[in-house]
């Protein structure tokens, strides 16, 4: 079965496609090719794709999503290419952020665009173009199934204790307002990946701890793989601070320097969603290996923010040790997790009375891939491991179509009708 997985921007359209086993697992597949389009409604386009081993690109209008897919169709059914039309797609699966209502993996109807609607207010980065472009793909190919794997379908399973804001009942039943989560399809591939790499102790079920570190950024803590807290809040503002995005905040600071500056909230909102973060921090850039060379240059506001960022990766990771009464395993993912060993080794640093000791050659070795890199003393599983979000979506996609996805349906409860 052959599964195109597309992850959208308001002017981007990336894709990869794979050809899964029609019934099956957390395992088996194989990825055909991947590429995308660039610069959607320029006057001109960048289409390019990796087929194979050969690199296709060129350039052409390209006005909406719509004519996006379109054009990754032309060069997938090029000679040698493999598609034969667009008939062989099953689906196209979307990699969708926040539902509110609705989780878990659905086909797009126009009761699901209508629930992404209702939480653009706090997904304005993601949801807005999703639903215009699920739109012009539905309007475009009405016989290609469009499937939604909502990123907070993985942490339907936190207990009320760690998924409710100290808030008046009202603003949950009638407002959704709680912690949904996101990064789900990530956590879940790396959950998965650690349970098949650590063993459980007998007669205990595993205790795992993701860390999603890349340009967003989260933590999660897992029971027998199923989540049982995260640091992202009702909205992927939240949590861990992020590339250009504040994280956890006391909302009375909005009516703080509201008061004292004349500004709105909408326009406070938005230097916190765009220009704050690590970037804001630093003053400079929130990107990991401009902050490292900047701090080991002396910037003080470099060095400081990666403290914060560290220190909060910790406070959480904390948590969910106290939460599981100890970690079996902890994974690294995301591009900061996969490629910074210097935050590795700041986050466990100092933990070893609990268990968690990192290899300092391992942790240090400019190798890829999925490897461990704890010490032999170390009680604690510790493993880098390069997630696949787009291989989760695709599988969860053929589930659905098939009838054995456990998450067919997709309505949460939770906080509303």
């Amino acid at each position: 079965m052959k599964i195109l997985v597309a992850n959208l921007g308001s002017t981007s359209f990336k894709y990869r496609l794979f050809d899964l086993p029609d019934t099956g697992g957390a395992e088996g597949g194989a990825e055909l090719a991947r590429g995308g389009v660039e610069r959607i409604g320029a006057p001109e386009s960048r289409v390019y794709a990796r087929l194979g081993g050969d690199d296709v690109e060129t350039t052409m209008p390209v006005p909406d999503h719509g004519v996006a897919l379109e054009a990754a169709i032309g060069q997938l059914t090029r000679a040698g290419g493999p598609l034969l039309s667009i008939d062989e797609v099953a689906a196209v699966g979307f990699k969708a952020v926040h539902g509110g209502r609705v989780t878990g993996v659905v086909r797009v109807t126009d009761d699901v665009l209508a629930a992404m609607e209702e939480m653009s207010e706090v997904a304005p980065a993601h949801n807005p173009p999703y639903v215009r472009a699920m739109r012009a793909l539905g309007a475009r190919f009405p016989r290609v199934p469009l499937v939604a794997a909502f990123e907070t379908g993985f942490h339907a399973t936190i207990p009320d204790r760690h998924g409710l804001y100290a808030v008046p009942t009202e603003w949950v039943e009638r407002h959704r307002v709680r912690r949904f989560g996101f990064h789900g399809a990530s956590h879940r591939f790396v959950s998965e990946r650690l349970g098949a790499l650590v063993a459980a102790t007998p007669g205990r079920p595993l205790r795992t701890a993701t860390c999603h570190l890349g340009g967003s950024s989260s933590v999660c803590w897992q029971r027998a793989g199923a989540s049982v807290g995260t640091s992202m809040g009702m909205s992927p503002q939240s949590g861990l601070p992020q590339n250009n995005r504040a994280g956890d905040l006391d909302p009375f600071v909005l009516l703080h320097v509201a008061k004292a500056t004349g500004r709105s909230f909408e326009d406070l909102l938005g230097e916190l969603s765009s220009r704050a973060g690590l970037a804001g921090m630093s003053g400079t850039s929130g990107d990991m290996r401009d902050l490292e060379a900047a701090a080991a240059a002396g910037s003080a506001r470099a060095r400081t923010a990666i403290d914060v960022y560290v220190g909060a990766v910790r406070d959480w990771l904390g948590a969910g040790l106290v939460e599981l009464g100890g970690l079996d395993g902890i994974a690294f993912s995301g591009g900061i997790g996969e490629n910074a060993p210097a935050t590795r080794a700041a986050v466990l640093a100092g933990l070893e009375d609990l268990g968690i000791a990192l290899d300092p050659t391992a942790n240090a070795a400019s190798v890829g891939g999925e490897r461990p890199i704890h010490s032999a003393s170390s009680r604690t599983a510790v493993w880098v491991i390069p997630t696949n979000e787009e291989l989760v979506v695709a599988r969860q996609a053929r589930d659905l179509l098939a009838g054995t996805s456990p998450a067919a349906g997709g309505h949460s409860a939770r906080g509303g009708s």
